[in-house]
């Protein structure tokens, strides 16, 4: 095998590789916004990104809280896919972290008025720091999960040795 075969080979696919980070954000961090909820540390529904295509009362129902679920993987996905094609080669937990704010804002913020029910200023302060905390560790797991993918050094130290 030639050496410039070898090492296309051990470079990760970035499209493969945020779906994958994605799904796996989605389905984590989308499980614990569901337990918070569950716990009454928010009162935003787990449904509240697909508020507006169906009705509120049926995201209140079992099917709707799987369906809401559902959308935060895709929309994990979807997130994941934008930072790893434009911000994968930075190092570090905070471009991550900024991530997960900027992502919280958009929503929060300037997309209350499509997504939630009431206004953001309107929620109770408990709702707001838990959705906060969530956005923010959800970021920061996006954001360092493809640094240490693709600015870990370890791997091209190994690689210069074997070469």
């Amino acid at each position: 095998m030639s050496k410039s075969h070898k090492q296309k080979s051990e470079h990760t696919n970035p499209f493969l590789f945020s779906i994958e980070l994605g799904f796996f954000a989605g389905f984590i961090w989308g499980g614990v916004r569901w337990l918070i909820y569950t716990l009454r540390f928010t009162k935003v529904i787990p449904g509240f990104l697909a508020e507006p295509f169906f009705k509120h009362e049926f995201l209140m129902t079992p099917a709707g809280h799987l369906l809401g679920y559902l959308c935060f993987i895709a929309f994990s996905v979807v997130a994941s896919l934008l930072y790893v094609l434009i911000l994968r080669k930075l190092k570090g937990p905070w471009p991550g972290m900024i991530f997960g704010v900027l992502c919280w804002s958009a929503i929060f913020l300037a997309g209350s008025w499509q997504f939630l029910q009431q206004r953001m200023f309107r929620l109770p302060w408990n709702t707001v720091v838990s959705e906060f905390c969530i956005f923010l560790l959800w970021g920061l797991f996006i954001g360092y999960t493809a640094a240490m993918e693709y600015t870990d050094e370890r791997k091209r130290e190994q690689q210069t040795k074997l070469a």
